[in-house]
């Protein structure tokens, strides 16, 4: 079990607040021992994760902040973001951390799910969504994962109806969990365990995503 050095919320709390190139470089060996912490961290997550799932990946997102196409032109991100992604084609959805001082959060799901996959979900429920539904209501799921997120359409995507029963559904662009964290969970010793706590609870959600998205529209199997 650890928790994340409470540094990490400091150092990006004062880095929000001197986000420049020079205070950056001056401060650059404390980031990246910071960031080698967090590394194990993650490294942590995964092995939890590998002993009842399969991760193909771990990825620690860099800190050099893209200002190409953005309002934002300040250089660093101020906070740390790691993904865990399920080994494909077989397991689907992907696991999130976000820490940053105040707006921490673990998140679950499909961000941006390509759209032949999009339009197999919309499709299926559709035909039925009580089981998904389901999932969703349990009381167990409900205390680590709350309501579905993500981004939707305004009304209904093209080819669908916008009175249908489950339009609340089909309308989403993401189909995505958050959950909030404080600052204090965040440095508790059990920091890992929460975490892991929530990642296994949405494992009734992934495994019916997985299987719905390794199947066509007649239920035959697409995987070889």
């Amino acid at each position: 079990m650890s928790g994340i050095n409470p540094q990490v919320l400091s150092f990006f709390k004062t880095l929000s607040e001197n986000n420049n190139r020079e205070w950056f470089e001056t401060h650059k060996p404390e980031f990246k021992a910071l960031e080698s912490e967090v590394k194990a961290f993650m490294k942590e997550v995964e092995g939890d994760l590998q002993g009842h799932d399969k991760i193909e990946k771990a990825k620690l997102f860099r800190i050099y902040r893209d200002v190409r196409f953005s309002k934002n032109k300040t250089p660093y991100k101020t906070h740390f973001g790691m993904a865990l992604h399920r080994e494909k084609p077989a397991l689907r959805g992907g696991y999130y951390i976000h820490l940053e001082p105040e707006n921490s959060f673990l998140g679950v799901g499909f961000w941006g799910p390509t759209p032949e996959d999009l339009f197999r979900i919309r499709k299926e429920l559709e035909v039925d969504a009580d089981e998904l539904r389901g999932i969703i209501a349990d009381p167990t799921f409900q205390k680590h994962w709350g309501s579905l997120q993500g981004d939707e359409v305004k009304t209904a995507p093209k080819g669908f109806d916008k009175t249908h029963a489950n339009i609340d559904l089909i309308k989403k662009k993401q189909y995505t969990f958050h959950k909030k964290l404080t600052n204090q969970q965040l440095i508790s010793k059990d920091f890992s365990t929460l975490v892991h706590e929530h990642f296994i609870n949405v494992r009734p959600y992934f495994d019916y995503m997985s299987s719905l998205l390794t199947t066509d529209l007649n239920g035959e199997s697409l995987l070889t």
